[in-house]
Order: C-alpha cells, then structure tokens, then sequence
C-alpha cells in the first residue's frame, strides 16, 4: 500500500499486542477506572490525554485490557461524548495554525500545499464520520468553521 500524498511506499506500523487480561499490579477494579477516566474527560483532556494519565499516573497500561471496553466507548457511555471525533480535531488544529501561519507568510508555498493536503484528508475523515452518523448530515468543513470549532 502506498502513502495518500506521495510517490513512497511507507511501511505499516506495529500493533501493541493487548493481553486478554488485566496486568496483575493493577490494583483498581473496572468501576474505579471509569470513574477517574470520566473524571479527567469532564475537566477537558480528549481521550487520548485520558490514557496517557491513566497509564503514566494510575500505573493502567491499557484501559482497554482492565475494563473489556474501549476507552472511547466508555466514555460515550458516561455521556462524556465529544462534538468531534479526536482525530478530527487534531486536524483542525494543525489546519487553523497553518492558516495562522500563512497570513503573515504568504509566500510559504510548501506550507500551502500542506494547507491543501490537510484540508483534503479533513474532507475525506468526515465524509467518512458522516457515513458512520458520528458527525451530523449536514457538517462541512470550511476555513471560517474550524476556527470557530478549534477555539
């Protein structure tokens, strides 16, 4: 398989293989881990903050291997569901500092071409969401928008 935006081939990453059951130093039950995960998702950490503060200050490696579930599906369940999916949101991100970037460089044309590259996987990720009914039928990304979404 090749990359989307270039002429190389890439190489897959590798998987962490999960353990079908919880480590034997974890000392908290599945109620408890939930309980801190929603916790630090209501003060405003998107998941994967979630998880690395459960790993590196709860000593959880793998929520997933302690509760049987996904950590994002444990917190839809919660009700501590986001607007955007994460990914998506990181994008948005990088696509408002580009755009930040490029008013005050307009010359950068490498820059605009990764503008372009990110916008065009942005409308890929959510023609895919929209399929899957996790981003409303009628959200489209525009420049105006993702400013308005990231802050």
């Amino acid at each position: 398989m090749s990359r989307i935006h270039s002429g190389r081939k890439g190489r897959s990453g590798s998987h962490r293989p999960y353990p079908p059951a919880k480590p034997a130093w974890v000392t908290l039950e599945r109620a408890e881990v939930v309980e801190e995960a929603v916790k630090l998702a209501k003060s405003g950490l998107n998941s994967a903050q979630v998880g690395t503060t459960l790993r590196d200050g709860f000593g959880i490696p793998s929520v997933r291997a302690v509760t049987g579930a996904r950590l994002t599906a444990l917190l839809a369940e919660n009700g501590v569901k986001p607007d955007l999916p994460d990914d998506l949101q990181a994008l948005l991100k990088r696509v408002v500092h580009l755009q930040r970037h490029l008013e005050t460089h307009p010359k950068d044309l490498s820059n605009r071409r990764g503008l372009n590259l990110m916008e065009s996987r942005i409308r890929r990720l959510a023609h895919y969401y929209r399929q899957r009914k996790l981003l409303p039928e009628n959200w489209s990304y525009t420049a105006a928008t993702a400013v308005l979404q990231v802050e």
